[in-house]
């Protein structure tokens, strides 16, 4: 694969990455050319229907636990490689699975949040969601045996498709009894300003821009590339179906996540191309 322009310049390059960089990791993408209809949850929905809550929920209850344990696939691992070498400066991920984490990626913004911890809408509150989760099966005894695990389908905020939950138990903040909600961002919710911040940084000083994997479809990751592009700061977009920020790239990639990653990993942490940065 020939390096793509703009990557030759140093090692301050910005990953964007999207739920297509997971997909051969088990997790399923939102918009990918061969996705189903997904209707993702709404934070209306969340905190203003109790039915629905319980929903969510006790599909979490089952889902969480399947992206627990997932594994980076070869694109997450290039990623990391190539932060090792001095190419990647950060990570700025729209997924909640991770996995850039996992890899040993060391600068990531997980911009919508992550699975793995749980907050309170009305204190500041945070626990683990192993912590919830034990809690969860004292208050469901059986839940998770009852509903067969077989061919559960997980969707990228980690909710598996059940429809027996009628009978499952929520439960409250311990600390003041409000509502607990993952800390993930969901649909009509807006990312944490400290989280935005700190990306524009990343981006600000970025010598290039790669999108892994998202069709920047939300303002939430497509800003960033508006930013790069307003700052004439070339960018590289690699996914499989059109993006919205297609208009805005310097070179557009149609080809999958990780062996894309991987060859650009080998073609840039080589010796002779670390001795040319």
């Amino acid at each position: 694969m020939a390096r793509p322009a703009g990557l030759r310049a140093g090692p301050r390059l910005v990953v964007i990455s999207g739920a297509g960089l997971s997909t051969d990791s088990g997790i399923p993408d939102y918009r990918g050319p061969d996705s189903p209809p997904r209707n993702p949850m709404t934070y209306q929905q969340f905190v203003g229907d109790a039915e629905f809550r319980q929903r969510y929920w006790a599909r979490n209850h089952l889902g969480w636990r399947r992206m627990d344990a997932a594994r980076p696939n070869r694109g997450h691992r290039a990623v990391a490689e190539l932060e090792r070498a001095g190419v990647v400066s950060g990570v700025i991920t729209q997924n909640v699975d991770l996995l850039h984490t996992k890899a040993g990626a060391r600068r990531v913004i997980d911009l919508h949040g992550t699975y793995a911890r749980v907050c309170c809408l009305r204190c500041p509150t945070m626990i683990s969601r192993m912590t919830l989760a034990e809690r969860l099966e004292e208050a469901n005894p059986g839940f998770a045996e009852d509903v067969s695990a077989t061919g559960i389908e997980v969707a990228p905020d980690a909710d598996a498709v059940v429809t027996d939950t009628a009978r499952f138990r929520m439960l409250d903040c311990a600390t003041c009894g409000g509502m607990l909600k993952p800390d993930i961002v969901y649909f009509g919710e807006s990312v944490p300003a400290d989280r935005v911040a700190a990306a524009f940084d990343l981006v600000d000083d970025a010598q290039a821009l790669l999108v892994a994997g998202s069709s920047l479809t939300v303002m939430s990751g497509l800003r960033f590339v508006r930013r790069a592009a307003k700052n004439g700061v070339p960018v590289v977009i690699i996914n499989r179906g059109g993006t919205r920020g297609d208009d805005l790239a310097t070179v557009r990639i149609g080809a999958g996540c990780s062996e894309t990653l991987c060859a650009l990993a080998e073609r840039l942490t080589t010796p002779s191309a670390v001795a040319g940065r």
